[in-house]
């Protein structure tokens, strides 16, 4: 406690108010936002604080009133602290106080400190998140939102408050650390998962009905399979017979009519296919959310029904996710992640051997091997960069700077992907690049004139048409979710105010119109940015430090032997040696010797016979 406050157990308001220099209501209403992270602690019904408290209402002080908190870290991690970055955590951290979150971002903080600590290693990111300078200084993200171009109001909307999300990725070992962390420091009774309904699809529901009904399992399995997949009876039944070759595919069409003709007679089949399509819909199971925890500000029950669950010693909430959101109760996802795990056992595994200590937060952006590797497309093993798809568009592509990652990693995704070879082509000047205004080009000269990220849409709106930072998102998002009664009103909006500055009226119509066709398939440049970071990541080790490498790979993967005969044919194309188990020279896990020679882990061999019996 560095406040100035004499030593005994308890401190009221107007005490901590007379320490910080402050209204009494401003404590008030800090305490609001803090009691989300201690449990109450009451004497004789009066609401006191102890030395702990002040700890916390000292940061709370730091991060809302005085900012010290968040330029602390900016000034470690800015060589200088300009103007516009000033401006920049000026605008956020209002947003913050505005909005009522301080106390979100300060528990999110102190876990993600704590499994540092912990020797857990944390991702740089996740979603719009990224998009925070705050979060940066404060070290719960690990990307320059600055560098990137990457929006705050993309992750928390001034204009719209709706309840910020930040969700972490740790590596899948240390997850539960952490996790045992928050419940041991908010109580069991204040931490609790959440359920997931699951409801009967349309297949389930007429194999069920058909049980009931006494149908034989033959006939039950023949009409399930007249259903195509993904699809809904709904769907089926409730589309007009005209259109029903424009929602599926000619192969399904065939089985859909077969359907609709069984519904139409007076037999078992027809009245199993109408009692399914009641069903359809209805509750059958419950499970718990995978990563979803809720942390609340005094006993849960207080706040949500709950239940026990089979697999967990913890609450879980009877509501749902989309539910306790709405309920504005407080929501982490608390994510495992495979790739993180991959990267710090090549770090051990390199410290063993080299005496090196890697950093992968500090690879240099510009390692010449590691853009070889992606030029040759040999990224097996590389995350979310691996597929057959993936590969060949990087050998096309040739990337040579980070942003050609990011940009992929956004493009190669079902819609925006048949932009890839136009991509690829104005990359090498064999397709010119156009900029339907020259205004344009300064947020689409890093994508060849493409407009790719949702935060390209943002910063035009608000450059072309002076959109505010809110406005901008409004309009992203219901361009992405094709909201139109939403973008009937913006349209009139963004023309008036952009030709207003002289722009070409035609010019604009257009902008809108490839707009509201491509922003639906835009990707969140943020998501983008620390996943294309962390393939890097792992590139960088493979292209370096390829046995080693390799190796963490095999033993992240040893539980799957068709897993781990697939990467020993890459090391095999690698002419990595792989080298049998061996009782003198084998770990548990795969490891490399000093020639440079992978040794199988013993591990894997148990899994091996298990396989085989």
């Amino acid at each position: 406690m560095r406040t100035k406050l004499p030593e005994k157990l308890y401190y009221s308001i107007g005490e901590i108010a007379e320490a910080f220099d402050v209204n009494p209501s401003l404590i008030r209403f800090w305490e609001k936002e803090f009691e989300i992270l201690t449990p109450k602690k009451n004497t004789r019904g009066t609401r006191k604080f102890t030395a702990q408290d002040i700890d916390k209402i000292e940061l709370i002080h730091f991060l809302v009133k005085e900012r010290g908190f968040t330029l602390e870290g900016a000034k470690k991690r800015y060589d200088e602290i300009t103007d516009e970055l000033t401006e920049r955590i000026d605008f956020e951290l209002n947003t913050i106080e505005k909005t009522g979150y301080p106390g979100y971002f300060l528990i999110v903080e102190d876990f993600i400190r704590e499994a540092r600590n912990m020797n857990v290693s944390v991702g740089p990111g996740r979603g719009s998140a990224a998009g925070s300078v705050v979060a940066y200084c404060l070290w719960i993200t690990n990307i320059d939102p600055i560098k990137y171009d990457l929006l705050f109001e993309r992750f928390l909307n001034p204009d719209r408050v709706s309840m910020p999300d930040i969700d972490i990725d740790f590596d899948d070992e240390g997850r539960g650390k952490v996790m045992d962390y928050v419940i041991n420091k908010y109580g069991d009774t204040q931490v609790a998962q959440i359920i997931t309904y699951g409801t009967m699809a349309a297949k389930s529901s007429i194999r069920d009905t058909a049980r009931v009904l006494d149908l034989p399992l033959n006939e039950a399995d023949r009409l399930a399979k007249l259903v195509p997949n993904m699809s809904k009876l709904k769907t089926i039944f409730e589309t007009k017979a005209n259109k029903l070759r424009s929602e599926f595919r000619p192969e399904d069409l065939d089985k859909v009519n077969q359907l609709l003709n069984i519904s139409d007679g007076n037999d078992l089949e027809a009245e199993t296919i109408s009692q399914a399509r009641i069903l359809e819909g209805s509750v059958r199971n419950v499970g718990t959310h995978a990563c979803g925890v809720i942390i609340t500000p005094d006993d849960i029950t207080n706040f949500v029904p709950v239940a026990t669950a089979k697999d967990s010693d913890l609450y879980v909430t009877q509501f749902d996710n989309s539910v306790v959101e709405q309920a504005g109760l407080l929501k982490m996802d608390f994510l495992g992640l495979k790739t993180l795990s991959l990267i710090k056992s090549t770090v051990k595994i390199v410290k063993a051997k080299y005496g090196i200590v890697l950093d992968p937060d500090n690879f240099p952006l510009d390692d010449k091997k590691t853009f070889e590797l992606f030029q040759r497309g040999e990224t097996v093993g590389v995350f979310q960069y691996e597929s057959a798809g993936m590969q060949k568009h990087l050998r096309d592509l040739k990337p040579t700077v980070f942003d050609d990652l990011i940009a992929m990693n956004a493009l190669y995704r079902p819609g925006p992907m048949e932009y890839i070879p136009s991509f690829i082509n104005r990359k090498h000047g064999d397709e010119k690049i156009d900029y339907d205004l020259p205004e344009m080009e300064e947020y689409l000269n890093e994508t060849y004139g493409i407009t790719v990220y949702q935060e390209q849409v943002m910063l035009l709106s608000q450059k072309l048409a002076d959109f505010s930072k809110g406005e901008a998102d409004v309009l992203r998002k219901a361009m992405g979710k094709k909201q139109k009664s939403v973008l009937d009103k913006m349209k009139p909006k963004f023309l008036t105010q952009a030709s207003a500055k002289g722009l070409n009226i035609e010019k604009l119509e257009k902008i809108w119109k490839d707009w509201e066709a491509f922003a639906s398939y835009a990707f969140n440049k943020s998501h983008s940015t620390c996943y294309a970071w962390i393939a890097y990541q792992t590139a960088y080790l493979k292209s370096n430090y390829p046995a080693e490498y390799m190796a963490a790979v095999l033993s992240n993967n040893m539980n799957d032997i068709k897993s781990v005969t697939f990467f020993m044919e890459e090391c095999k194309r690698m002419k990595l040696n792989v080298l049998g188990p061996d009782v003198n020279e084998s770990y548990y896990k795969f490891s490399v010797n000093q020639k440079n020679q992978i040794r199988f882990g013993m591990g894997a061999v148990t899994v091996s016979y298990t396989h085989l019996r």
